[in-house]
């Protein structure tokens, strides 16, 4: 653990993207979402590692009559309960993630670098959307941008690196490959990925709770659908 500023503490669980590692992450998450200490804001996993923000004003009040805290900075306090929580949190990693599926139109105008992909591999667009589709994904984390997901176990064979400079805006809902990893544009946002594809679903829903479709834990399973009905699926999410 270490501190981020006057309100924050890091919390690291590992040193590599790791399904193992995002187990812990998210075993510390789920506990402290559920548990939350006095004076504690919220706590935000990523890959390797879960920030927890605090008030440092209500933690000092709150403990200020706890004989072993009441003299530590709040770093110290923040460190000091989270090590007494440590030994209360259980091992999660039974339970059964939730599995979501994600309709894609692959290629042409919704997934302008299919082909980039495709030939950066020396593989065809076809066998492009076929490895895409036929994997399963972990939903590592949400970042970047409101209710991006971070998908993890992408196959080798498709992967490719991130164009050489960013377009200044992709549409809401386009799906793309950076390296290892694969994921969803959730918003209109600038960004650098290879984009292969979109889906008609909504990811960031700010009137919903919560307001992110996926969350981490997750597992998404793409299916490739034409256009069509992709234009059905939009029109019925629009009504």
């Amino acid at each position: 653990m270490f501190p981020l500023g006057e309100s924050a503490i890091r919390i690291e669980l590992g040193t590599s993207i790791h399904p193992d590692i995002h187990r812990r992450v998210k075993r510390v998450t789920d506990y402290l979402d559920k548990h939350p200490f006095p004076g504690m804001i919220e706590c935000v996993p990523a890959f390797t590692s879960v920030t927890v923000f605090y008030n440092p004003l209500q933690v000092r009040k709150l403990h200020i009559d706890d004989p072993e805290l009441k003299d530590q900075t709040c770093y110290e306090i923040i460190s000091t309960i989270i090590q007494r929580l440590a030994s209360r949190m259980n091992d999660t990693s039974s339970d059964q993630p939730r599995v979501v599926e994600i309709p894609v139109c692959y290629g042409g105008e919704f997934g302008p670098d299919l082909n980039v992909v495709a030939e950066h591999n020396g593989i065809t667009p076809e066998e492009v959307i076929d490895i895409h589709a036929g994997g399963e994904y972990l939903v590592y984390m949400i970042g970047f941008a409101p209710g991006f997901p971070y998908l993890g176990e992408m196959s080798e064979r498709i992967a490719t690196p991130r164009r050489p400079s960013p377009r200044t805006s992709i549409p809401e809902g386009t799906v793309g490959i950076a390296g290892m990893q694969t994921g969803i544009y959730p918003i209109s946002t600038p960004g650098g990925w290879q984009l292969i594809g979109r889906t008609p679903l909504r990811l960031f829903r700010p009137h919903e709770h919560p307001p992110s479709l996926l969350q981490s834990g997750d597992i998404v399973k793409f299916r490739s659908i034409s256009q069509e009905e992709y234009e059905s699926y939009r029109g019925a999410n629009c009504r």
